[in-house]
């Protein structure tokens, strides 16, 4: 690749990201999930209307893995464990057991109504019985639902992934004669396996990190992304699931006492935010929207069977024992959101060569329309219908870093050595130019908020916050009572520089 192309490239890519950007903020106005108008971007770019071909299923497939590990990092190092801790085990059922009963029905579905094989009705099954990480985190965290209910569906979608691509990947390149122990040993081999090293990952992680002095607070986020991908790859080499890997080592490292919190949640969004609009496109670009009309009648005949009869019945089986009132249930089965986990997993049969698995992609790919032009607008309603709505389960207060510079805002730190004028001065004789002021106090390793009382003393921190414009006078300020204490400026002492 030439220079020039190389800049057509980042162009066009920019072109790209900013477009698939500015539709969230249409799709926030229509109503709809952005990650809808994300796939429309690929579309549009594709061969039927721009003439961009992505004819490799290969590539498709390592890109949409790739993009998968990096949603769910993003997915474990957003997570509250105050959410999902008390529900792991419903969690852990729904993503194996409620799996299997999907993956049954809806295979019985595809065998019975659209006279697949019993192969590939089974790939179909295991295809569209992992709710997606990524429409679920984009999705619910915005509805006021109980947070039960929503860390349920939360943890589900993290947990779920890693047993449907073992059976996807399985079934693509195992008979159907096999023994049944060797299936269930190999799936629960990579569950068990791709969870203890992700925990391992973590724990190593939050014991080491915070031990760590490294230069520059950005490279924080760097290192604990960098651990969680680690742990994904990590499992992949040993034979285990990078993608079960990936989420609990995220989550061990988002709860525990790592330094730079706030900033790592934001960094991991982005970058979630990038993976998902990258696979969203690219999985857009995988289709040929000509073809597609064909396969209308069976993935919508195949929703039917998903949404009102597999996922219902799932829900049924794996909760029954855990006292979900039946409201909770029946909108945890409408809200199994499917998203790009369908689309990529359609790409492995077609990679290990399984016959008329080519027409699974197109099936797969319009249900997923399907189900999100239904689904999704209608999650706000239902949950209002069935008195699951309450503004307080969600409105929480919201904290976040404010960047000092979109604040126009300037945080000093004050050092008050031995011998200083400062000392034994009151917050109040400070009078320091308005508005700045004195927010905090670090003396002997304790930190507390100063009264106008509070008198400063030798060896203590000030954290001072002012503005920009306010920041020269500010520093005059200090520095002039430090030299002459708080009548210096009787004694013409105006803290300005030597």
């Amino acid at each position: 690749m030439s220079l020039d192309e190389l800049y057509l490239a980042l162009f066009a890519g920019g072109l790209v990201l900013l477009a698939s950007i500015v539709a969230t903020r249409f799709a926030a106005r229509l109503g709809l999930p952005s990650l809808l108008l994300f796939l429309a971007v690929g579309v549009i770019l594709g061969e039927d209307v721009l003439g961009v071909e992505l004819d490799d299923p290969q590539i498709a497939q390592n890109l949409g893995t790739a993009a998968l590990a990096v949603i769910l990092v993003e997915g474990g190092l957003t997570t509250k464990w105050s959410d999902v801790g008390r529900l792991l085990a419903p969690a852990g059922v729904l993503a194996t057991l409620g799996v299997g009963v999907s993956v049954g029905v809806t295979a019985l579905g595809a065998h019975v109504l659209l006279g697949l094989d019993w192969q590939l009705a089974l790939l179909l099954g295991a295809i569209l019985s992992s709710t997606d990480a990524a429409a679920v985190f984009s999705v619910l965290r915005v509805l006021p639902i109980p947070r039960r209910t929503r860390g349920l569906l939360e943890a589900e979608s993290g947990f779920n992934d890693a047993p449907t691509v073992i059976l996807v990947v399985l079934l693509s390149s195992t008979p159907l004669e096999t023994q049944p122990w060797y299936l269930i040993g190999s799936l629960l081999y990579q569950l068990a396996a791709g969870a203890a090293i992700g925990l391992l990952v973590g724990a190593i992680g939050s014991l080491t990190l915070p031990r760590m002095a490294l230069p520059a607070s950005g490279l924080y986020p760097l290192a604990i992304f960098g651990l969680g991908v680690l742990s994904f790859a990590a499992a992949g080499a040993a034979g285990a699931s990078g993608f079960i890997a990936a989420y609990l080592a995220g989550m061990v490292l988002a709860n525990t006492g790592l330094p730079h919190r706030s900033a790592t949640r934001s960094f991991a969004e982005g970058l979630g935010w990038l993976a998902q609009i990258g696979l969203f496109v690219l999985l857009g670009l995988l289709v040929t929207p000509s073809e597609l009309h064909r396969e209308v009648l069976s993935a919508l005949v195949i929703g039917v069977v998903l949404l009102l009869v597999a996922r219902p019945l799932a829900v049924l089986a794996s909760l029954t024992g855990f006292r979900f009132p039946w409201r909770e249930q029946l909108f945890l089965s409408w809200a199994g959101l499917r998203g790009a986990v369908p689309i990529v997993l359609a790409t492995f049969p077609v990679v290990a060569g399984v016959r008329g698995s080519d027409r699974l992609v197109d099936i797969v790919f319009v249900l997923v329309l399907f189900l999100t032009l239904v689904q999704g607008p209608s999650l706000r309603t239902l949950a209002r219908k069935l008195g699951l709505t309450r503004p307080e389960a969600t409105r929480e207060v919201q904290v976040e870093s404010a960047p000092l510079d979109v604040l126009d805002a300037e945080l000093l730190t004050v050092s008050v050595p031995p011998g200083s004028r400062l000392h034994y001065v009151t917050v109040l004789e400070l009078q320091l130019p308005e508005p700045s002021v004195l927010a905090l106090v670090i003396r002997g390793g304790k930190v507390f908020v100063p009264r106008p009382e509070s008198r400063v003393e030798e060896g203590d921190q000030l954290l001072v916050v002012t503005t920009s414009a306010q920041r020269e006078a500010t520093e005059r300020r200090l520095r002039a009572v430090g030299r002459r204490g708080k009548l210096a400026y009787w004694f013409g002492e105006y803290g300005d520089l030597l």
